[in-house]
């Protein structure tokens, strides 16, 4: 059985046919071309959205980023990664941090973390863009509405066989855990940073008092950002800008707005909003994703 890889380089075969004056002379070649052309698409794309969506993906790595708006923007973010710990735990989901950044105030410059369970990337795939949040910050003395962003990237965690990684192409340092503030709380350099120097892509890991475990978590992290990169260049459907998203953990599409003067969440793919953050806030998000789930299975 041929593997995506194989289709690929047929699919490119095909093209350089079809560029070939000689070649388009003989109709019933491009015709039988074309065709074969259009299968290979199919089958790449089926096994794309099989991959993505389908329930056996019980993992997912989820990295949160904290986005325009500095403090406030850190603190949304926090309450983002809150709601879907949160979330979790409703569902029976496990959920470990590997990697966190935190602001003097306790918000999250950004943290990636690990969630498993039955169902977990079909829900939690909704979840990547930008999301904005409207509201008066604790420290706003005059009452006034900020807007600030956090990003969220959903990743499906994937096994080392689905992506190559050569040692070489890796630098590897190690450094010392740190907490609020970027404090440094391990008086060992147990985290471990990891910089893949063909993409350029950045990971690290310190959730663990172990470098050996800290490295693997980074490569799994690693792994499923190639991953991303890797099916969506085999269906043609990555930019460079795309490539730096992915690579960072950002999305550029605002998703959805958490309105707290008006007590209102909004879906802006869907066009629905829903009142009570304070409860969305707490885990209470099946509501939301239901609305998803079901407008993405009509289109």
């Amino acid at each position: 059985m041929a593997t995506s890889e194989d289709l690929t380089k047929e699919l490119e075969t095909i093209q350089k046919q079809l560029s070939d004056p000689e070649f388009v002379l003989d109709y019933k070649r491009v015709a039988e071309a074309s065709k074969r052309y259009a299968e290979i698409e199919r089958t790449l794309n089926g096994e794309t959205l099989s991959m993505q969506g389908r329930s056996g993906r019980s993992e997912a790595i989820v990295e949160i980023r904290g986005g325009t708006g500095g403090e406030e923007a850190a603190l949304f973010a926090t309450r983002l990664f809150e709601m879907y710990k949160k979330y979790a735990v409703t569902q029976g989901w496990h959920l470990d941090v590997l990697d966190f950044n935190q602001t003097t105030l306790g918000g999250y410059k950004n943290i990636v973390f690990d969630i498993g369970g039955s169902g977990v990337y079909d829900k939690m795939k909704y979840e990547s863009g930008v999301h904005r949040v409207q509201r008066i910050p604790e420290t706003e003395k005059s009452g006034r509405v900020h807007t600030s962003t956090a990003t969220v990237a959903v990743l499906p965690k994937v096994k080392e066989t689905d992506v190559e990684i050569r040692p070489e192409d890796i630098d590897i340092s190690f450094y010392r855990s740190g907490g609020p503030g970027g404090q440094n709380v391990n008086k060992v350099s147990t985290a471990v940073r990891l910089v893949h120097k063909p993409s350029g892509i950045m990971v690290s890991s310190q959730k663990e008092r172990s470098q050996v475990r800290n490295k693997e978590s980074a490569m799994e992290i690693l792994r499923a950002k190639l991953f991303e990169i890797k099916q969506q260049e085999e269906t043609g459907a990555i930019t460079e800008e795309r490539r730096k998203q992915i690579g960072s953990g950002e999305r550029s599409e605002k998703i959805r707005t958490y309105n707290f003067p008006q007590d209102r969440i909004t879906d802006h793919r869907i066009k629905k909003s829903w009142s009570n953050i304070s409860k969305i806030l707490d885990g209470n998000m099946e509501p939301i994703f239901e609305a998803l789930s079901n407008e993405k299975s009509q289109q």
